[in-house]
C-alpha cells in the first residue's frame, strides 16, 4: 500500500517495536530473563485492573489493547505485535493494569517478571531511554487519534482506520487489500470512537457503493481511492 495514505504517525500500531529499537545484545539479554508462554486466539494476555506482576514481550502473533469504561463501553486503543512490548508501564509504576491485551491469532510471548524488568532497564540506560522513546511516541500518536476523533466524521475516522490497517497489515488479494489482522465490526468501531450500529451503516454504505467487502472479522479494500476522498487525504 502507498505509505502516504496516512499523515504522521496516529495508527494503532508502533511503527518500529520494542525489540528492534534495542541493541542485538540488550535485546537478547532481556529475553533471557523470562520465560516463553503461548496464547491462544481471543484469550487474554493480560487483564484491565489486575495487579501487575510482569511484562510480556511478543515474539510472534498480533493482539489487541482495548479499555472498558463503566458503561461497558470498550475502546480499541492499539495493536501490538511482533517486537512489541505490553504491560510496561503498570510494571515500571506499580499502578494495576489499565488496559486488556487479548490475542487475535496465536501468539508466543515472553514474560518477564516486573522486578528483573526494572532491573534491566536500571543496569541498561539505553533500554531504558528506548522505552522512553517509544512511550512518548505512543502517547503522540494517541493524541493524533484524540484530534482526528474531535475533528472527523465517523465516516471520515473510518476511512481513515481502514487506509491505515491495509497499510500495515494489508495483503493483496483477488479483490483488493484484505486487513489481514481479524477485527470485528466492534472491535472497528471501538477503534473510532464510535457505537457498533454507527460503524455498520457505514460499512454498509461502503460496500453498496464496491470500495470494500466484509466477511466475519474480515475486510477487503477494492477503493482505496474513495476511502482517501472519505478521509480528505488527497489534500
Amino acid at each position: 500500500m502507498d505509505p502516504a495514505y496516512l499523515p504522521g504517525d496516529g495508527g494503532l500500531d508502533d511503527r518500529v517495536p520494542f525489540l528492534a529499537r534495542l541493541e542485538n545484545e540488550d535485546g537478547t539479554a532481556l529475553r533471557k530473563l523470562g520465560r516463553e508462554l503461548q496464547f491462544a486466539p481471543r484469550s487474554p494476555l493480560i487483564q484491565q485492573d489486575e495487579p501487575s506482576t510482569h511484562v510480556l514481550l511478543i515474539l510472534t502473533g498480533w493482539t489487541k489493547v482495548t479499555a472498558s469504561a463503566p458503561t461497558d463501553y470498550q475502546a480499541l486503543l492499539a495493536l501490538r505485535g511482533p517486537g512489541d512490548i505490553v504491560g510496561e508501564a503498570a510494571a515500571v509504576t506499580g499502578s494495576p493494569r489499565s488496559a486488556t491485551v487479548t490475542a487475535l491469532e496465536r501468539v508466543r510471548a515472553v514474560a518477564i517478571d516486573h522486578r528483573a524488568f526494572r532491573d534491566f532497564l536500571a543496569g541498561c540506560p539505553s533500554a531504558a531511554f528506548t522505552l522512553l522513546g517509544l512511550t512518548a511516541e505512543r502517547t503522540r500518536a494517541s493524541d493524533r487519534r484524540q484530534l482526528a476523533h474531535a475533528s472527523m466524521s465517523v465516516r471520515e475516522r473510518l476511512a481513515t482506520l481502514l487506509l491505515d490497517l491495509a497499510r500495515t497489515h494489508g495483503r493483496r488479494s483477488a479483490d483488493g487489500v484484505e486487513i489481514a489482522v481479524p477485527l470485528t465490526k466492534q472491535e472497528l468501531a471501538g477503534a473510532v470512537g464510535a457505537s457498533r450500529e454507527m460503524v455498520q451503516r457505514a460499512l454498509k454504505d461502503l460496500r453498496d457503493r464496491g470500495v470494500v467487502s466484509t466477511g466475519r472479522r474480515t475486510v477487503v479494500i477494492a477503493r482505496p481511492d474513495v476511502l482517501r476522498r472519505i478521509g480528505r487525504l488527497d489534500a
